[in-house]
């Protein structure tokens, strides 16, 4: 039996998420870096902008997963949707925390000024990949994320996306929302912020994991350095395999998958894989929940 921790995407935050977390040493580096900032990071005001969203979701998921850890749930293997690869990397141990936070506010700066106003995601239930795709047109819409068989999240101008959730509904798709993200991730509109991004994570030093990093781009495990930093990078402008990530991990013996904070979006999508093993929303359970599943799954 494995672990898995989960690290979820934009689309989660809410306003407060950071404030029951404890002065420990993730907090104390955050205030390094980050100064008073970090005192109002999950504002109502502040989470409209993508770089704080992407900074309190790689600070809440870090400090989340080491109190797991520190209460005696070992993770062997993380993987994170879209912003959720960053703390996954941290807690990996192929990232420092320190670097994770300066390349998130950078990865932030340049996807929201890439499109500032006019873009976004749009989540479409109860329609195949192969049905989604017949109705987008690689141009001004595109398939973002393929979250499970039958949810796809597409990525373009409001435009666009209101004309194929139109269709989709016209076709018979359950539901067609817009989501909480203000940008057109995981789709070739964001190529060039991409190796933007890339070109500072390159200067970077990662060192190989003590855990599994499996990709939520790929859906491969990574294990060298080099390919994680290209999978950080690039991962903004890459469709996010979720499905075929937790298949990935279902394959590797996982039966136990613990989700971060906040939410627990991730869990009920991983819930359709995982139906021999425990899915769980660690801000719901709590640390002693999962821990009383950890040793039970582990015997």
């Amino acid at each position: 039996m494995k672990t898995l921790f989960t690290f979820p995407g934009q689309g989660t935050q809410r306003p407060g998420m950071l404030q029951s977390l404890s002065r420990d040493e993730t907090w104390q580096v955050a205030h390094q870096v980050l100064g008073d900032e970090l005192l109002q990071l999950d504002s109502a005001t502040a989470l409209q902008h993508t770089r704080a969203v992407q900074l309190a979701l790689l600070i809440v998921g870090v400090s989340a997963a080491r109190q797991l850890i520190a209460s005696g749930v070992q993770p062997d293997m993380v993987c994170g949707l879209s912003i959720g690869a960053y703390p996954a990397a941290v807690i990996a141990g192929a990232l420092e925390f320190a670097d994770a936070l300066q390349l998130v506010a950078l990865r932030g700066e340049l996807m929201e000024q890439a499109y500032p106003q006019g873009y976004g995601l749009t989540a479409i239930s109860g329609m195949t990949l192969a049905q989604v795709e017949a109705l987008v047109d690689g141009e001004t819409s595109f398939i973002a994320n393929i979250n499970a068989e039958t949810q796809i999240v597409i990525a373009g101008s409001d435009s666009a996306m209101t004309a194929v959730a139109q269709q989709a509904l016209a076709k018979g798709a359950q539901r067609a929302q817009r989501l909480a993200i203000s940008v057109p991730s995981h789709c070739a509109l964001l190529d060039s912020p991409a190796q933007q991004l890339k070109a500072a994570i390159d200067k970077v030093r990662l060192q190989r994991p003590q855990f599994a990093y499996l990709s939520g781009s790929s859906a491969r495990v990574l294990w060298q350095p080099e390919r994680i930093a290209e999978d950080l990078a690039m991962n903004m402008a890459r469709s996010v395999r979720w499905h075929e990530a937790m298949v990935a991990a279902k394959e590797r013996e996982v039966r136990l998958v613990i989700e971060m904070p906040p939410g627990e979006v991730l869990t009920g999508l991983t819930r359709s894989v995982q139906c021999q093993g425990e899915c769980i929303a660690f801000e719901r359970s709590g640390a002693e929940l999962a821990l009383r599943l950890f040793q039970r799954l582990a015997r």
